[in-house]
């Protein structure tokens, strides 16, 4: 149940009792954004004795100016798609396929015959390539839609723990001796420490991604990421191995992060009336609550 609470588009989250034949609460469409604390938000929901079909009405109305037209039932309310969201949802979705094609790119080499032109191309500009994917995969960390804010924050600090792992790695082991950080993980495995939290990071969001969807390919690489980069660190893989399962991780990669532009917008957005209720003061928050216990047995009366 705990592990539910993660996921944007969780129909788990109920701590009350709200049906769609009673719901009894109209909440504005422009207040209700996942990066939006508003210090109003009671101010904005109004309780309707009426009759459903009443309900229905004020809820259409409320719902014009967005930019999707659908209403989603929330667990506080009614909610819509707006334009932040929709800009937020594809700046995620961008920074992950910016990680996974650099990733893709960069791990190519390792394909590519030494002689061939192309690979002398990429080796020298691997750090541009591992710089720009940890940049895409932070952008959607910084943007990931998680209801437990700890989890959210957890991932955060991993990633900017190996960021600046990395950064120490190729400024004071990779650089000195003429490498770029990827090739000096490559031959000096002890290296996974400094960059291991940062694939740690991305290792969560791939199981959140599973957990929450239903992917395939994201509960793959939940075990993928951290089996090669353990392997490589305590040496207990050989070559071969390490090799076969990077080129799983760069097919599933692309896999995912392709799919992503596949879903309903919605999907990574979530509840929204989750993200704005756990914004509010705890007075607020008490008060919401017993507003909604209150409307909904009214309801249940008529």
């Amino acid at each position: 149940m705990a592990a539910l609470l993660c996921c944007s588009s969780t129909k788990l989250l109920l701590p009350l009792s709200l049906n769609s034949n009673s719901l009894p609460l109209i909440i504005s469409s422009s207040s209700i954004s996942s990066n939006t604390h508003s210090t109003s938000f009671l101010s904005r929901v109004s309780f309707q004795p009426s009759k459903t079909s009443r309900i229905n009405n004020n809820i259409r109305c409320q719902a014009q100016n967005s930019l999707d037209s659908t209403v989603y039932k929330g667990i506080y309310g009614p909610w819509s798609v707006d334009s932040t969201d929709v800009r937020e949802v594809i700046l995620y979705r961008s920074g992950l396929v910016t990680a996974a094609a650099t990733f893709v790119i960069g791990g190519s080499t390792a394909f590519l015959p030494d002689d061939f032109f192309l690979t002398n191309v990429l080796n020298q500009n691997l750090d541009v390539f591992y710089a720009l994917g940890a940049g895409g995969l932070g952008l959607s960390l910084f943007l990931i839609h998680i209801y437990v804010t700890e989890i959210k924050r957890t991932l955060q600090a991993l990633w900017a723990i190996g960021v600046l792992g990395s950064i120490a790695a190729s400024v004071r082991l990779a650089q000195p001796v003429g490498e770029s950080l990827p090739q000096y993980v490559v031959d000096h495995s002890i290296a996974v420490w400094f960059i291991g939290p940062l694939f740690a990071a991305l290792t969560g969001l791939v199981f959140k991604e599973g957990l929450c969807y239903g992917k395939l390919e994201a509960g793959i690489l939940t075990f993928i990421i951290p089996s090669l980069l353990l392997g490589h660190l305590t040496g207990l893989m050989d070559d071969g191995l390490k090799l076969s399962l990077l080129g799983i991780w760069m097919v599933l990669f692309s896999i995912f992060a392709a799919r992503k532009f596949t879903q309903p917008i919605k999907d990574d957005i979530g509840d929204k009336s989750v993200f704005i209720f756990n914004s509010l003061p705890e007075k607020e928050k008490k008060d919401l609550l017993e507003k909604l216990g209150q409307a909904d047995l009214t309801q249940d009366i008529d």
